[in-house]
């Protein structure tokens, strides 16, 4: 396997922090039957990753209000509380990333993310202020797994793609590295993750 790796590129959410929607709906929608209809039908991921791709909330929450108007509320509480969608990091995971870049390695992330919400994350987590920069898929107009978003990290960052590889939860995410031309493993937890990266000579 490969082993002149020089850039390390990060994934974020349920790689590095924690994100789970159902955590503020379990209080709003306490029926779990309605709670996961409502994340079918209404604030579905089709509509959330618009954001991701650039859209306002302002615009996402219209959208479904003028179809939904009896569930505003639940609609609007989607961004009112992100907050406690994201609850904590993930400490060894973190550790791991943190360490790459106190080794002097070449780190970046790579995200899909609304923009105003990562910033959002980054004052919570500085953590993700640490490394040498992210593309946020909500400033450039581009969602992984497209092509194209890992083509503008890559020339952003100035990357050599046969020296890269990209750690994501998302299999799709995963393989569109790899279309790409960039090396890329499937996050499953900071054990296997140490170990995927010693298997291409990063020992951390």
């Amino acid at each position: 396997m490969t082993t002149g790796i020089k850039h390390i590129v990060f994934d974020i959410g349920k790689v590095l922090v924690h994100y789970d929607p159902h955590l503020p709906f379990s209080r709003l929608i306490p029926d779990e039957t309605e709670r996961n209809w409502f994340f079918a039908n209404i604030c579905t991921h089709d509509w959330n990753i618009e954001q991701d791709r650039g859209r306002t909330w302002a615009e996402a929450e219209t959208l479904l209000i003028e179809a939904h108007p009896a569930r505003e509320e639940h609609i609007r509480a989607f961004r009112k509380y992100w907050h406690e969608m994201v609850p904590h990091a993930y400490e060894d995971s973190v550790a791991i990333m943190e360490g790459l870049i106190a080794e002097g390695r070449d780190v970046t992330m790579l995200t899909n993310f609304a923009s105003d919400t990562f910033r959002e994350a980054q004052q919570r987590f500085p953590f993700l202020t640490k490394p040498r920069g992210v593309t946020v898929s909500g400033d450039v107009g581009l969602i992984k797994p497209d092509i194209a978003i890992y083509e503008t990290h890559t020339k952003s960052f100035g990357l050599d793609p046969a020296a890269t590889i990209f750690i994501d939860d998302a299999p799709a995410n995963v393989e569109g590295a790899r279309a790409f031309g960039w090396n890329a493993v499937l996050f499953t937890g900071a054990e296997k993750l140490r170990s995927d990266l010693a298997s291409y000579g990063l020992k951390v």
